[in-house]
């Protein structure tokens, strides 16, 4: 796996999403709960970290660290907004006049529609730039069939790594991850798989997980994915 050490921020959605979830959490008000994220992120209030963000014109730079032909492992645990990053690679895709499909084992249609309106964005936004599948059978076969006609360039996110054995009649999960590997080369694709990452992490040793800290219900060979990056606190690490 190459290796390139970068740190970029969290998009300012997820950190919405977080503030979110800490005013139902704390029952505390929504205003309180931004500047208490703002205040974890070195800003005393969220207006700084808003406008500070705006000025820097810091979107979300992260799609333009992968390349056509990626395989990128996004990993995060839960709660940490691997959904909502991956969508918002989608968006960005979109947003340069290049597609992105959504497969999902995890949410259904009106989920991933709420997911798109935290983003600022609703299916007419997107258009018939974005598919969305949540079929029962998808598995690496049925993406690799399902995306034979996607443009070069385009975005794929799979949601999620861990889910795509869970039939009984699909290959082993590190077959699957070699043909998606294969898939994403031939067709010249970036294909992202959201992965769990192991309840053992502990984010006080270290910042971010690692390649290692990955859930692997069964045995993959994570050197075949190009690209990692993973969720922590304070932004999203890519190697």
């Amino acid at each position: 796996m190459e290796r390139s050490d970068m740190k970029t921020a969290i998009p300012i959605p997820v950190l919405k999403s977080r503030a979110k979830a800490l005013a139902r959490k704390e029952n505390i008000s929504l205003s309180s709960a931004l500047d208490r994220i703002a205040q974890a992120h070195g800003f005393a209030q969220w207006g700084l970290l808003s406008a500070h963000r705006a000025h820097s014109g810091r979107h979300d730079p992260l799609l333009s660290q992968f390349t056509p032909g990626d395989l990128v492992l996004l990993g995060a645990r839960p709660g940490k907004g691997k959904t909502l990053l991956g969508l918002t690679l989608i968006i960005d895709a979109i947003r340069q006049d290049r597609v992105g499909a959504f497969f999902t084992l995890d949410y259904t249609p009106i989920d991933v529609i709420s997911r798109l309106e935290q983003l600022g964005m609703s299916p007419q936004d997107v258009g018939d730039a974005f598919a969305l599948d949540t079929s029962d059978d998808i598995n690496a076969a049925y993406i690799v069939a399902a995306v034979s006609d996607l443009p070069k360039g385009s975005v794929v996110v799979v949601d999620y790594l861990q889910l795509l054995d869970q039939k009984r009649d699909s290959p082993d999960l590190s077959a699957q991850v070699v043909a998606l590997r294969d898939c994403a080369k031939a067709r010249a694709l970036i294909i992202v798989l959201i992965s769990q990452i192991d309840r053992n992490y502990d984010p006080v040793a270290r910042p971010y997980p690692e390649i290692s800290d990955v859930r692997l219900p069964n045995p993959v060979d994570l050197g075949l994915f190009t690209k990692a990056c993973f969720i922590g606190d304070h932004g999203v690490s890519v190697a």
